[in-house]
């Protein structure tokens, strides 16, 4: 996994490093500026070429101007200083550089207000805020680069940024493209730690491309972000290796990102293939159960998913009434007669059986009894996830749930179940902010999971996982592993049997949920457009062989 920090993260680590003498404040500042126009470069290959003459403009631009074009917006900060470093550079390649401040230059901090004289040197700067005013216009830039505001912001933008999104759809003719609209760190606007807009104007820079330093930040994949950070790339800016050391951030409060194979535990996953002499009693023995006539679909996708993840047994409980339904579309998968919590508790009985799933469509009028049944003092704990149903069934009296459930239980609700379930929770995240740092869905689902005493699961484009201890991972399927295919019926009953099958592995429910997580968007990105829930499960071989395991 990789890091997702806040901004008073980003900032202790800064500043441990300028404190030991690693770095400098100037020299970060440097490689964050030379970090951003290496970025533009890499994203538009044709700026690169910007020592020469563009191609003829168009009839609006002078001869004289047949330059590459930029405009760099600077705010009162460092961030300020990044942008006047850009400016800088542009201009040493050649471009036409305009640039606006925003504030009284005689504030900036020490290292922005080096960089600002040092661009007083080749060029003016405009006062930004009369500009927005009076029509700043793009017209004939190459670039727009907002270094306003970027993680530092905690207050709603009084300069109308938002009013700058569009320029690229009014002059596409341009030589070499653009405007292009790109945010150093964050745009500005959004705030650091939780992806949200700052007050009720929504005001924000819409960027094409934002250049982060170091590390991701929160609110780079969290709500808002996908539709204002554009393109979202991280660039090392020469931060020693060792940050982690630094006593001002607890790397235990430090939020996980996972987007890469080796976030997952591939031994756990492929020691199937390693074990000495099993049988299917080794990989655990899952049981799910199932609505009744017409709803048995939803469980079997969930057995489906927990058979192919690895489970050695999946059956599923189904009421009699069912049973010809769910038997004429199963094989592999086993069949149990459960219609009531009587029923439930004798199959308990069972020791093998190591893992549960009580939810998807098993009816909310019988609901509640099978989950007392499954968690009730007496039982032996076992591993449970709780879906859909289960969740929804007490919405009426949330903390009869929370008063059943252990450590090794497992609630993935979507946003209608997360407001039933923790309704002043998802109350406080709906509000909007006046303020930053805003209440984030890693707030919500960190609450969330402190309440209930157990993971929770938090889905969406941005899943946020949670354990009542604080320990949090995001698995976000945005920007290269956006999958738009998996708003679909029945993907988040497949997500459930994935947990519930990695769980009856051996799986602890913080890494079962993880790994479930991931694996689920990368079977959607495997198969692509049409997917529906009966395709994920099938994609698993694939994944799997392509994982090397």
């Amino acid at each position: 996994m990789t890091e997702l920090l806040t901004a008073a993260q980003m900032r202790a680590i800064e500043q441990a490093a300028i404190k030991s003498g690693a770095v400098t404040g100037l020299e970060l500042m440097e490689r964050a500026g030379q970090g951003v126009v290496d970025a533009i470069f890499a994203e538009w290959p044709g700026l690169s070429n910007a020592r020469g003459p563009a191609p003829a403009p168009p009839e609006y631009l002078e001869k004289s101007e047949q330059k590459l074009r930029a405009v760099v917006l600077c705010g009162p900060g460092n961030n300020g200083g990044d942008g006047f470093v850009v400016a800088r550079l542009l201009h040493g390649l050649d471009w036409a550089v305009e640039v606006f401040l925003y504030g009284d230059a005689g504030k900036l901090p020490p290292d922005a207000r080096v960089n600002y004289e040092r661009w007083l040197e080749l060029g003016e700067v405009g006062d930004l805020a009369k500009a927005l005013t009076s029509g700043l216009s793009s017209e004939g830039n190459n670039l727009v680069i907002d270094a306003v505001f970027g993680t530092g912001l905690t207050r709603e933008m009084e300069i109308p940024l938002s009013a700058l999104d569009g320029w690229s759809d009014l002059y596409e003719s341009l030589p070499n493209g653009g405007p292009h609209n790109v945010a150093i760190d964050l745009p500005s606007g959004l705030c650091s730690d939780s992806g949200r807009r700052i007050g009720e104007s929504g005001n924000v820079f819409f960027a094409d491309l934002t250049v982060s330093f170091h590390r991701l930040k929160l609110g780079h994949v969290l709500d808002d972000s996908v539709e204002t950070c554009g393109r979202v790339v991280c660039r090392e800016i020469g931060l020693p290796e060792n940050w982690r050391a630094t006593r001002a951030v607890k790397w235990r409060d430090v939020v996980q990102l996972m987007r890469t194979p080796s976030d997952l535990d591939a031994f756990h996953l492929s020691k199937k293939s390693r074990a000495g002499r099993p049988n299917k009693f080794s990989y655990g023995h899952a049981l799910i159960l199932s609505g009744g006539p017409g709803q048995t679909g939803a469980a079997r996708l969930a057995a489906r998913g927990a058979l192919r993840i690895g489970a050695g047994l999946v059956t599923l409980g189904v009421p009699p009434s069912a049973q010809q339904e769910a038997a004429s579309q199963l094989t592999a998968i086993m069949l149990k007669e459960i219609e009531t919590a009587d029923d439930l508790s004798l199959a308990l009985k069972d020791s093998r059986i190591n893992a549960l799933c009580l939810g998807p469509a098993l009816g909310l009028g019988r609901t509640k009894p099978l989950v007392v049944a499954a968690l009730e003092a007496g039982l032996k704990a076992r591993p449970t996830v709780l879906d859909a149903d289960a969740l929804t069934a007490f919405a009426d009296a949330p903390g009869a749930l929370f008063a059943l459930l252990h450590k090794d239980c497992v609630l993935t609700p979507h946003a209608g179940e997360f407001a039933r379930l923790f309704p002043d929770i998802a109350e406080k995240l709906a509000a909007v902010p006046d303020k930053g740092p805003a209440y984030s869905k890693v707030d919500a689902t960190r609450d969330a999971a402190k309440r209930a005493g157990c993971v929770v699961l938090f889905k969406g484009a941005d899943t946020v996982i949670a354990t009542p201890d604080g320990r949090c991972s995001v698995n976000a399927a945005l920007y290269e592993r956006s999958a738009p295919w998996l708003a679909t019926a029945g993907a988040g009953d497949v997500l459930a049997g994935f947990i519930t099958g990695l769980m009856a592995r051996g799986f602890d429910p913080m890494q079962a949920a993880e790994t479930a997580a991931w694996l689920h968007v990368e079977c959607a990105l495997k198969f692509g457009p049409g997917l529906i829930a009966e395709d994920l499960p099938e994609q698993l071989p694939a994944v799997f062989r392509d994982l090397e395991l």
